[in-house]
């Protein structure tokens, strides 16, 4: 392990470097892994595995047409590495449990039953054990109950991983019956292609991932980009200028400054007007936003989000009022402008 100093505090990270492919290869070498769900998490991990050289399966429902049918064209092959969820159930001796939160309590009556003595249940978020008396997600006690969560969409952790980069991971043993949990754990971990794996705890997980969708990764960066174009519309900017100065700005160039060398770095490589204007009003927003994220956090913490999750997402019609909601989104003027502005972008025209 890696000890990194962040201010006053210390924490142990595991590196490519410190923790090889090879090893995890060696971990491994008598394990069967079955990815169940060929959605958004299942693709990049599976394939990430496969190229590394793991025995990787697929379980997917049939039923799900083109679940199925993407897995086949990524070179799965029905019978042999492509199975209905419980036949792969079966086969594997390490299941990840990579479909929907609803779905995974939808799907549990059934995995239950399949699962052997010293198989290792895996997942990518901490949301069904942590709200066990939400899901009924309750594991048997005979088995590894274990956690790598990526930090990224599943399109990010394949990209990445074709990059030769990765995405950074969380990790967390729930419950280790094998007494190989934790190396179990870092070498899917570093099967899946993280570029670094840093400790959490599944509680810690679901707790910090649902406050950051919410937070500043989706809904916070959504609601401030349409406060700040509306403003701008409002006071007679043009739809290219205010989707310029709120959006393709942010995404193509400062973000990438931030990426590279920190906030600071981006501020010192602004002008001097930016700098001054930013540096005055970032304490005013950090006091507007504070209260809203401490209701967040509790809301999340109290399961509210999650009841919220489940009884929406179970909901028959959901797909259709969801995209409802996100045709809204689209074609606001805000988005429709941004889809304009892109294709003026060089190469995209």
């Amino acid at each position: 392990m890696t000890k990194i100093k962040f201010g006053t505090e210390e924490e142990n990270v595991i590196t490519r470097e410190e923790f090889p492919v090879s090893k995890a290869l060696e971990i491994l070498k008598d394990e069967i892994i079955a990815v169940i769900g060929y959605g958004v998490q299942g693709p990049a991990q599976a394939m990430n595995m496969r190229d590394n050289g793991f025995k990787v399966i697929i379980g997917q429902a049939p039923e799900f047409k083109s679940d199925w049918e993407k897995a086949i064209k990524d070179g799965w092959i029905p019978g042999e590495t492509l199975f209905p969820v419980v036949e792969a159930v079966k086969k594997a001796t390490i299941i990840q449990f990579l479909v929907s939160d609803a779905a995974q309590r939808l799907l549990w009556p059934s995995i239950k039953p399949c699962l052997n003595e010293g198989d290792a249940l895996y997942f990518s978020h901490g949301f069904s054990i942590t709200f066990k008396e939400q899901t009924d997600v309750i594991p048997p006690a005979n088995i590894d109950v274990i956690m790598a969560a990526p930090k990224g969409s599943g399109a990010s952790v394949r990209t990445n991983f074709l990059a030769g980069t990765g995405i950074n991971s969380s990790y967390a043993v729930f419950q280790d019956y094998t007494g190989r949990a934790l190396d179990r754990t870092l070498a899917l971990g570093i099967a899946i292609g993280s570029g670094y794996m840093f400790p959490t705890t599944f509680e810690n997980e679901v707790y910090s991932d649902l406050t950051g969708e919410r937070g500043v990764l989706m809904g916070a960066l959504a609601g401030i980009i349409e406060a700040q174009y509306k403003v701008l519309r409002d006071n007679g900017h043009s739809p290219s200028e205010s989707f310029n100065e709120t959006v393709e700005e942010l995404t193509q160039s400062l973000i990438r400054l931030v990426d590279q060398n920190g906030m600071d770095w981006m501020y010192s490589n602004c002008s001097a007007t930016a700098q001054r204007g930013a540096l005055d009003w970032r304490h005013k927003f950090r006091e507007a936003t504070l209260p809203v994220f401490e209701d967040l956090y509790k809301s999340v913490k109290s399961g509210a989000e999650t009841k919220r999750v489940l009884d929406s997402t179970s909901s028959i019609d959901y797909k259709d009022f969801l995209e409802i909601e996100l045709k809204e989104m689209r074609e606001s003027e805000l988005w429709t402008a941004g889809a304009a502005v892109r294709k003026l972008r060089p190469g995209n025209n």
